[in-house]
């Protein structure tokens, strides 16, 4: 199941938004503008600086988030997003003697397509573990002969065994990741990912990750969302068609 958290983001975000955008146009230095600044103006200015899609100078705020219960699916459109930092589960280092795996929701509904996903996935962790002992088996006998002692000639065998085995996982493996996006990168994932047209999975991962930053930003991210909520949907003939419930979706957010 999917999970989302916000482990960090930068503190006093807005302030420092609303400090680096006035620097811009301003005499005096970030001190002076600082100490002029409350969450009154703070908030009148940043909704100006929105309006106008003066975005630059919210990329000084960054979050880090936290994603469990994700597949292998998501995390490879996740990355695409290339102005963020990635930690994800390896499975190069991390054996997986029952790998969690993510169900699609029309699979999860159709019974029949259900119980052959189902049994895929089993053959998949049958065929991990059985390539993981053979290969396992005959490096070991190897590095014993080169002079290894058990446990360092066993812990290699099964680090390069698991190497190659991985690659009978599906894209549904369940995996975890950590990644940091700052504010503008952010802005623009949301425009792509909480779209209906984007795929299930990184959409509902979008719309969680925006549900938790307005929590804590609601000004910064005030307008934030799909692309057609604040213009004209931008898929053309591509369009879902249902602008009115998305808007309506998105201002009912949080």
């Amino acid at each position: 199941m999917l999970k989302v958290k916000l482990l960090r983001y930068t503190p006093d975000g807005e302030k420092l938004v609303a400090s680096a955008a006035k620097l811009c146009y301003s005499p005096v230095g970030v001190e002076e503008i600082e100490e002029k600044l409350d969450a009154k103006n703070i908030d009148s200015f940043l909704t100006m600086l929105m309006s106008l899609g003066h975005e630059s100078p919210i990329e000084h705020v960054t979050f880090t988030f936290a994603a469990e219960g994700v597949s292998r699916t998501l995390t490879h459109q996740l990355v695409r997003h290339r102005i963020a930092s990635y930690s994800q589960q390896s499975q190069r280092y991390v054996k997986l003697d029952q790998f969690e795996y993510v169900v699609p929701p029309a699979i999860q509904e159709n019974e029949e397509a259900k119980e052959l996903f189902l049994k895929a996935m089993e053959e998949d962790q049958r065929y991990y573990n059985e390539i993981t002992d053979i290969l396992s088996n005959k490096l070991y006998d190897k590095y014993i002969k080169e002079g290894l002692s058990e446990k360092e000639a066993r812990r290699k065998a099964e680090k390069e065994a698991i190497e190659d085995a991985r690659y009978v996982f599906p894209n549904a493996c369940e995996t975890k990741i950590v990644f940091t996006m700052n504010a503008r990168t952010l802005l623009n994932f949301f425009r792509l990912r909480c779209c209906n047209r984007a795929q299930w999975e990184i959409r509902a991962l979008a719309t969680e990750m925006l549900k938790e930053v307005k929590k804590v930003y609601p000004v910064l991210f005030k307008n934030a969302g799909p692309a057609c909520i604040n213009g004209p949907c931008p898929e053309g003939n591509m369009t879902c068609g249902k602008i009115k419930e998305v808007r309506e979706t998105f201002s009912k957010l949080i």
